[in-house]
C-alpha cells in the first residue's frame, strides 16, 4: 500500500542550500523530497558558480532534489533546462511564487503569474526545445488571489507534472492567513495536478489542511520546518509528543551546519549573519522567541556565539 501522501521541502533562498539540506536529512528526516532554492545567473546566460555547486549530485545526499529556476526570459530558462539535464535531472522548477518587490517589480516570481502572453512563450519554447519535465511553484497572484485562475487556461496547454500554490498574494508577502477558500477554487477549477503550500507549522494544522483538501496529496513545507525541523518527522509518524532525543538531534543537526557554514564563509562577520538569520527562524521552538533571538545577537565572536547555544540548548534539557 502507498503512503497516503508525500512531504515536500519548500526552498527558502539563503537557507535551504545543499549544507542544511543534508543535514536536515541526516539528523530529522521526513522530507521526500527536496526543492533547490531558484537558479540565479551571473552577466550574460552564466548561471552563478554558488548554484552550480548547490546542485551538484555528488554534494547532494537527500532521496530526491529538484531544481528551480525564476525568470521571465526563454533563453535563461532554457539554459537551466540544459545545465540541470546535463547533471542528469529530469525536472525543473519554475518560480512564479516569490513575493518579494525586487523581483516582482522585475516581472518575475509572482510578478509574471498575470503575463500569460511571455508564460506561454516560454512554456512553449521549453517543450519544443528540451525535453526536461516542467513543474510549478505560484501565488495566487500578485494583486488578487483569482488571478491564478485565469493563467490556468495557458498552463493546461502544457504537460506540466504539478503546480504547488501557496495560498497567499504575492503582495501579501506573508503577511497575513493563507486564503483556503482561494485555494478551494483552485482545487476546483484546476485539470492539472496541485501541491498545497503555506503555514503548514504543526501536525494538527497539516491534518486539518488533509481534511480541508482530500483530493490533494502533496504538501510543500517552507518556513516551519526551519522553525521546527522535527515537523516533517513527526506528521510522517503521526506523532503528538517529540521524540525523547529532540534537543540531543536539534543540538548535532546545529553543530553540524554551523561547522560547514564556518568553513565555507570567510570571516566571522559573514558566519554570524548566517547563523542569526537560521535562528530567527530557530528560536521559535523555544518558550520565549524573543529572548532567546536577544542572546543569539549579543553573542559577539564565534566563541560567545557558541556558549549562547548551550545556554539556550541547556536549558531546556
Amino acid at each position: 500500500m502507498s503512503k497516503p501522501f508525500t512531504l515536500l521541502s519548500s526552498p527558502l533562498q539563503g537557507f535551504t542550500d545543499f549544507r542544511f539540506r543534508n543535514a536536515f536529512h541526516k539528523f530529522f528526516g521526513g522530507i521526500d523530497t527536496f526543492y533547490a532554492p531558484y537558479i540565479r545567473f551571473n552577466g550574460k546566460l552564466e548561471i552563478k558558480s554558488s548554484y552550480q555547486r548547490d546542485l551538484e549530485p555528488e554534494n547532494n545526499t537527500v532521496p530526491e532534489l529538484i531544481p528551480q529556476v525564476m525568470t521571465a526570459d526563454a533563453e535563461e530558462f532554457l539554459l537551466a533546462a540544459n545545465y540541470i539535464r546535463s547533471l542528469g535531472y529530469k525536472e525543473l522548477n519554475w518560480n512564479l511564487g516569490c513575493p518579494y518587490p525586487m523581483v516582482t517589480k522585475r516581472g518575475m516570481g509572482s510578478g509574471l503569474i498575470c503575463n500569460h502572453e511571455q508564460i506561454d512563450h516560454i512554456l512553449e519554447r521549453v517543450h519544443a526545445e528540451t525535453d526536461v519535465v516542467v513543474s510549478m511553484k505560484m501565488r495566487m497572484g500578485y494583486e488578487h488571489a483569482g488571478d491564478i485562475l485565469e493563467t490556468f487556461e495557458t498552463l493546461e496547454k502544457y504537460p506540466l507534472k504539478s503546480i504547488a500554490i501557496h495560498a497567499r498574494t504575492g503582495k501579501q508577502l506573508y503577511k497575513g492567513g493563507v486564503d483556503l477558500e482561494a485555494f478551494q477554487k483552485c482545487v476546483d477549477r484546476a485539470k492539472q495536478k496541485l501541491y498545497y503550500n503555506g503555514d503548514i507549522t504543526s501536525v494538527s494544522i497539516f491534518k486539518e489542511r488533509q481534511d480541508r483538501f482530500p483530493s490533494i496529496d502533496h504538501f510543500m513545507i517552507g518556513r516551519g520546518l526551519i522553525a521546527d525541523p522535527w515537523l516533517p518527522y513527526m506528521i510522517q509518524n503521526n506523532l503528538s509528543a517529540y521524540p525523547a532525543d529532540r534537543w540531543e538531534r536539534f543540538r548535532e543537526f546545529h553543530d553540524t551546519i554551523y561547522a560547514d557554514y564556518d568553513a565555507f564563509l570567510q570571516g566571522p562577520t559573514p558566519i554570524k549573519m548566517k547563523m542569526q538569520g537560521f535562528w530567527g527562524y530557530f528560536a521559535e521552538q523555544f518558550d520565549n522567541p524573543q529572548k532567546t533571538m536577544k542572546k543569539i545577537k549579543k553573542a559577539g565572536g564565534s566563541r560567545n556565539y557558541v556558549t549562547a547555544v548551550n545556554e539556550i540548548l541547556n536549558s531546556v534539557k
